[in-house]
């Protein structure tokens, strides 16, 4: 099969798989980004108005970055869901996909006809995939929700942030990225299920439940702690010493999880006898006793510098690294080594980088990513390919 432009399709473990991409914004166009990284065969379903994420900078000549990061790898087709003729046709598509993701508000879909429960009489074999805040259930189902919203309602915000400070949302809008991710992964269980016995599923996925999801360390101390999940900063709630230290230049992470790194990080500071101290004797223990601890650590950080110290912990076996900016981890040599970042030929901007999901797969080359498609830019070759139309207007 080729794709609209006439060329092979990308190969992949997910070649030949279509999906019906009916999301916007940011959890559901993730989550269908990782499966076309894989060579599914991903069509992307825009309103007249297109995605608004096409309309969120930064830009270049008028295209979003966050637009073309999360829709690479995708075919374009522009219909207007509430007109008749092009709900016709998006029902046809969907009677010949694999997979449809959505991600409007409970309810809406249903309004326009587009329920898992409208499709599937056409084909009991669609996998459906419904992403949103709270779930397609219970009270809140209801509500409008963001990734802020999420990250406030899940207690992942409560947990983060200094002790005595207040909360704090973390650095990237992981409410929509963890839904994505767990949306990508259940669409896979249900594609290996659909193996064995033909049938489809609905999957109901919030961004809240992911995030939850997300917070063992959390679960743990509600389930058998002394103390609520609370704010401790950039130390670990659990185990000692295990966070980030200020050294004579800057800052620095160290982690430490066992009696043997502990009595190794002791001699490396000079302070051998800290290994046989009772204060310090297991890791609870060094966190009952965290201040102490951590005064020993930074009388020695403070006469060295970063790369000092974490050279001398790494030739110890202690894990610990300085903290790298963003700008300078995505434009550094681990990323480009393990091609996380390829390039790829814009049509507009000429050639930009663009994510690519993380995984290696033995056989299957890296980099091969295309551009996030213009709006309604494969219209005709979409219904051709998949309804078999000779003649289409674009």
């Amino acid at each position: 099969m080729s794709h609209p432009d006439g060329d092979d399709m990308k190969s992949g473990p997910l070649s030949g798989i279509r999906i019906l991409d009916l999301t916007r914004v940011l959890s559901g166009p993730y989550c269908t980004a990782l499966l076309a990284d894989l060579g599914a065969d991903v069509v992307k379903l825009e309103s007249p108005g297109g995605d608004d994420y096409r309309h969120v900078g930064p830009f270049r000549d008028g295209e979003s970055a966050l637009f073309q990061l999360v829709n690479r790898n995708k075919w374009g087709l522009m219909l207007d869901l509430k007109a008749p003729s092009d709900q016709q046709l998006a029902r046809a598509l969907a009677a010949k996909a694999d997979v449809v993701v959505e991600n409007f508000r409970p309810g809406v879909a249903a309004r326009l006809g587009f329920s898992y429960e409208d499709l599937a009489r056409g084909n009991p074999g669609l996998i459906y995939a419904s992403i949103s805040g709270f779930g397609q259930s219970g009270a809140k189902a209801d509500l409008p929700a963001f990734d802020l919203v999420a990250q406030a309602m899940s207690g992942l915000m409560a947990m983060t942030g200094s002790t005595d400070g207040p909360p704090t949302k973390v650095g990237d809008s992981f409410g929509d990225l963890a839904a994505g991710l767990f949306a990508s992964w259940s669409i896979l269980a249900a594609l290996v299920e659909r193996q064995r016995n033909g049938r489809g599923r609905q999957l109901d996925i919030a961004m809240v439940d992911s995030l939850i999801a997300l917070l063992p360390t959390a679960m743990a101390q509600f389930m058998f702690g002394n103390s609520p999940p609370m704010r401790t900063g950039n130390r670990h709630p659990l185990s000692t010493p295990f966070g980030a230290f200020p050294a004579r230049d800057g800052h620095l992470v160290i982690c430490v999880l066992n009696n043997g790194q502990f009595a190794r990080l002791a001699e490396c500071i000079g302070r051998p006898e800290l290994a046989q101290d009772p204060r310090f004797a297991s890791d609870s223990l060094r966190t009952e006793n965290e201040p102490a601890c951590r005064a020993a650590i930074e009388a020695w950080l403070r006469e060295v510098d970063v790369a000092e110290a974490v050279a001398a912990l790494s030739a110890a076996g202690i894990p610990a690294s300085a903290i790298e900016t963003a700008a300078d981890v995505l434009g550094g040599t681990h990323v480009a080594a393990r091609g996380l970042m390829p390039n790829v030929a814009h049509p507009k901007l000429g050639d930009i980088p663009v994510m690519e999901q993380p995984v290696h797969f033995s056989g299957m080359t890296r980099g091969q990513q295309r551009p996030a498609p213009g709006l309604g830019q494969h219209n005709a070759a979409i219904l051709e390919r998949w309804l078999g139309h000779e003649e289409v207007e674009a």
